[in-house]
């Protein structure tokens, strides 16, 4: 078209090496597995309630739901959807849940966040043990 200026070849070859690398960066931002990680919707059966020991945590990956139990046996589950991303988080050490995405870390007992760049806690989620299973999730 005349009057609009012609891109020269450097502003081609760097817009061309510089693409896929902004590309990689982004996806790095997303949840693993490319898609957005979501908590139940329904409750879900997690198996045996004795398999969360006193003071610990158990982590549940295929269902994105982490539950702790307290010295005195109370149970409390929460999301491990990364409150800062979407990401899944994959990584439970002791009580403490690490994202991949970022490395926000948050307290499996309580929810809350202890290290960024989250700042909102994991959602909690509705826990009960009914005949030794554990049910989590709305409606549960």
């Amino acid at each position: 078209m005349p009057g609009r200026p012609r891109a020269s070849r450097r502003t081609i070859l760097r817009t061309a090496a510089v693409t896929p690398v902004a590309g990689l960066g982004l996806a790095a931002c997303g949840p693993e597995g490319g898609g957005a990680a979501s908590a139940p919707t329904a409750p879900v059966d997690l198996g045996a309630e004795s398999e969360i020991p006193k003071g610990g945590a158990k982590l549940f990956t295929d269902h994105n739901v982490v539950v702790s139990r307290s010295g005195n046996g109370t149970l409390k589950a929460f999301s491990t959807v990364c409150t800062h991303a979407g990401c899944a988080i994959t990584k439970l050490e002791g009580t403490t849940l690490t994202c991949p995405c970022h490395g926000s870390q948050f307290d499996a007992t309580t929810g809350q966040v202890l290290r960024s760049p989250a700042t909102a806690p994991l959602d909690t989620l509705p826990v009960h043990a009914n005949g030794g299973k554990i049910v989590a999730g709305p409606g549960a």
